[in-house]
């Protein structure tokens, strides 16, 4: 059972005969039907360039229909997009390789990067926001884990540090079971507070990096994904 699920659980008594226990069943069966479509109204959204019913790779540029949902939008709200800093990825796969090579061991509490990770980042032309939802689109099946890093990190200085990483983590996955259309899952809780917490410390800096894993299928280029801020007035 998935941690967002809920335990339904009724003794012999919340029966009135076989017809009553039938319709209950069915009735939640139907609720949870309805549950698992609904797209979360906060913390987890199709991206704006999607479409209806189905969650697809974003588009590298701009469509008329991203501007018209930019038209629907408060002029007070604003999207950011997670892009790859390729250079900094490479630096750090640079810095792998030459452990490798030299035989040295890493320093006392280091991260390295991972295979299966890149370095992306985010960046505040407006500090003052407050965190809105999500934007997360994935085509086929995986899991995209994101690492905030929550300290300043000069990375042609300084060796990035486990105690640099912010939690929580945000996690969104679709299992390889799953049609390709479904919904994307994710824990709520745990993405509600990470997105507070990027909103907290983009007041104090005017770029943001994360480290994203992409793991069980998942690929970087069937990945696209945003957070929406609304501005503070």
């Amino acid at each position: 059972m998935g941690q967002n699920e809920k335990l339904v659980h009724c003794d012999g008594n919340c029966w009135e005969g076989r017809r009553g226990r039938r319709a209950y069943e069915n009735r939640v069966r139907e609720e949870k039907r309805l549950r698992l479509k609904t797209p979360s109204e906060l913390h987890l959204s199709q991206h704006p360039s999607t479409q209806a019913g189905r969650l697809s790779p974003y588009p590298r540029n701009k469509t008329s229909e991203m501007d018209a949902d930019e038209a629907k939008s408060p002029s007070n709200t604003i999207v950011l997009e997670f892009k790859e800093d390729t250079a900094l990825t490479e630096m750090m796969r640079l810095r792998v390789s030459s452990l490798q090579r030299s035989g040295q061991k890493r320093q006392d509490g280091e991260r390295l990067l991972l295979p299966y990770e890149a370095v992306y980042r985010l960046d505040f032309a407006i500090q003052e926001l407050n965190f809105s939802r999500w934007y997360f689109s994935l085509s086929g099946y995986g899991r995209v884990t994101i690492t905030g890093i929550c300290q300043h990190w000069t990375p042609d200085l300084t060796n990035l540090m486990t105690r640099q990483l912010l939690e929580p983590i945000g996690t969104f996955w679709r299992n390889a079971g799953d049609p390709e259309d479904s919904q994307l899952k994710c824990l709520e809780a745990d993405m509600q507070e990470f997105g507070e917490r990027i909103a907290e410390l983009a007041k104090v800096r005017k770029v943001m990096y994360f480290l994203l894993a992409f793991k069980d299928g998942a690929e970087a280029a069937n990945l696209n994904c945003s957070i929406e801020f609304t501005t503070e007035k």
